[in-house]
């Protein structure tokens, strides 16, 4: 399938919303706790078996993006888009079947696997794209479509809900739910495959600079640098560090009030868990877009440092102040969103718009490798801890230190990071016309 060229007049602005498209779309993922009362009630499964299809996609999520970015960046975004719209839809349609048969081994082949393949293609298919749209701006371009993987949940969360009390919470109503979810988002993932253009030249007119100035290197050559690692630490302790609030938010607030004269309610909970959605959300296009203004290395200072001391915060003062607690938790989760939004750019500046896409698929690896780090610490800690007793905020004061700790290493490995060595640079490439360039050979 050949990258559709943007014909003469075409507005950069329309690539945003084609790349958001996908992502509010595969953003369903964060909603799927929606799914497991219905489904353990209704299949008889346990907790950790009603999390397998999410935990099966977020690591095909990383799989998917770290071997299928060469192919994304070699046949263009449409081409990926289309792949990630058939293979999420297809999981919804696979795990409606296994529903309605009974059969969960149906559900977690299909939205874990087959739908974990579209995840991670549609989460890179438009950020080589995007930044070559916007060489001027690569963190609030990226930080716009990014944005959507965010806050897709706040969509598919109630969505999903008001289906399930429409149609049943027994395993046919389940089925139709996520036949209706199969269907609805083909069809608006397919506005963003319709929609989705590549820039006639790598200087599009509006853009200011070239996306191919400055140094290239292939993604092959970037693996074997420091500062493609420096990187995935940065960007692994960072998602450590927000999912480790994320995941177990409302236990967490709970727990830290418990023991004081104004205890928070399950209904109150659920309201700091929605905050931290939106947190999440807007910290994706917030602090993407300030990293524009103050430069990457800069904005994962704050990331990082900050970070830092909001954990101490909680850690020292969290079970005495609601409000101090809140505020540290909203704005460790901005950071969590906006270092997702961030790397892209980050990426570009080391490495280039050359192979940018399939680079950034080989760093989401640290993004699985989080995913599992990060509940680990937190749960494993608070459940040794009340074994042995303690309770309320006692249960996270280990975990908190050991956040701050990683937090410090990503800070270290990111004040690592250099310029590329020459040796991994290639020959620029030529000047692109009608979507057409020849391709440098990597080094």
């Amino acid at each position: 399938m050949s990258p559709p060229v943007a014909p003469l007049g075409w507005s950069r602005w329309l690539v945003p919303p084609a790349a958001l498209s996908v992502h509010l779309s595969i953003g369903q993922a964060y909603a799927w706790s929606v799914f497991k009362p219905p489904l353990e009630s209704a299949l008889g499964l346990s907790g950790t078996q009603s999390a397998l299809p999410f935990q099966l996609g977020i690591v095909m999520l990383g799989l998917s993006a770290a071997f299928g970015g060469t192919l994304v960046e070699r046949n263009g975004p449409r081409w990926a888009m289309s792949v990630a719209l058939v293979c999420f839809s297809s999981g919804f349609l696979l795990s409606a079947l296994g529903a309605a048969t009974e059969q969960y081994w149906l559900i977690v082949l299909g939205y874990g696997f087959v739908g974990g393949i579209g995840l991670g293609i549609g989460y890179i298919s438009p950020v080589s794209t995007l930044i070559k749209w916007f060489p001027d701006r690569p963190g609030m371009a990226t930080g716009i479509a990014i944005m959507g993987f965010g806050g897709g949940a706040l969509i598919a969360s109630p969505w999903s809900a008001q289906m399930l009390e429409s149609f049943g919470s027994d395993s046919s109503g389940i089925a139709l739910a996520f036949l209706v979810h199969g269907l609805s988002y083909a069809v608006f993932m397919l506005l963003g495959v319709l929609l989705v253009r590549v820039p006639r030249s790598e200087r599009p007119t509006d853009a200011g600079p070239s996306a191919f100035e400055g140094p290239q290197v292939s993604a092959r050559n970037a693996v074997r640098t420091p500062q493609f690692w420096c990187l995935w630490v940065v960007l692994c302790m960072n998602v450590t560090a927000g999912i480790g609030i994320l995941e177990k938010a409302a236990p967490m607030i709970t727990d830290f009030f418990a023991d004081t004269s104004t205890p928070v309610s399950v209904s109150a909970a659920a309201g700091f868990v929605a905050l931290l959605s939106a947190a999440n959300m807007a910290g994706r296009i917030g602090w993407s877009s300030t990293s524009d203004l103050i430069g990457r290395k800069n904005i994962y200072r704050v990331y990082l440092g900050a970070g830092a001391l909001m954990y101490a915060l909680i850690a020292l003062f969290g079970d005495s102040s609601k409000p101090l607690f809140i505020l540290a938790a909203l704005v460790i989760l901005s950071f969590y969103g906006g270092g997702f939004a961030t790397i892209p750019a980050y990426l570009k500046d080391l490495f280039g718009t050359y192979q940018v896409g399939a680079i950034h698929g080989r760093l989401l690896t640290a993004w699985s490798t989080a995913g599992v780090l990060g509940p680990l610490i937190v749960n494993w800690i608070a459940d040794r801890q009340e074994e042995a007793g303690k309770h309320g905020s006692a249960l996270y004061g280990m975990s908190f230190v050991i956040m701050i700790g990683l937090l410090v290493v990503g800070f270290v490995a990111n004040e690592l990071v250099r310029p590329v060595h020459a040796r991994h640079h290639i020959p620029a490439p030529k000047e692109v016309v009608d979507g057409r360039r020849q391709q440098p050979e990597s080094a």
